[in-house]
């Protein structure tokens, strides 16, 4: 990474996120991606979003248990009711300070209302 920049999400790959070999499940990755795209998505709508589309998931690297992964998200574009936000995953492993971006897609949430129909976003 060459800017600085905080992440959504940071966590530390755990056993029961992995497979038989030590790789992290890439399910495991999608869902932690969704989970902080979901947070920028709730701050920016100030209320409740949904995921409505992923698209463009692409693996580079595998996740090892014990890596901290750290999820950057930054929004795209802002619609009357939908964001459409780019994210990226990156680990880092347990004991070193080099970080790698292991996976990326771009998350598409739509803002709701109580009842569960698309509201306004709102001003940025």
């Amino acid at each position: 990474m060459t800017e600085k920049r905080d992440p959504a999400i940071r966590v530390t790959a755990m056993p029961a996120d992995a497979n038989a070999y030590g790789d992290i499940f890439g399910g495991w990755l999608m869902s932690l991606m969704d989970s902080g795209a979901g947070l920028v998505a709730a701050r920016r709508s100030t209320g409740r979003a949904v995921t409505v589309a992923m698209d463009g998931m692409q693996f580079h690297e595998p996740v090892k248990v014990g890596d901290e992964v750290s999820v950057y998200c930054e929004i795209e574009k802002v619609g009357r009711t939908s964001m459409t936000i780019a994210v990226e995953a990156w680990r880092r492993p347990r004991e070193g300070e080099e970080a790698a971006k292991v996976t990326q897609a771009v998350f598409t949430f739509v803002a709701i209302d109580e009842n569960g129909r698309p509201r306004d976003v709102g001003p940025g």
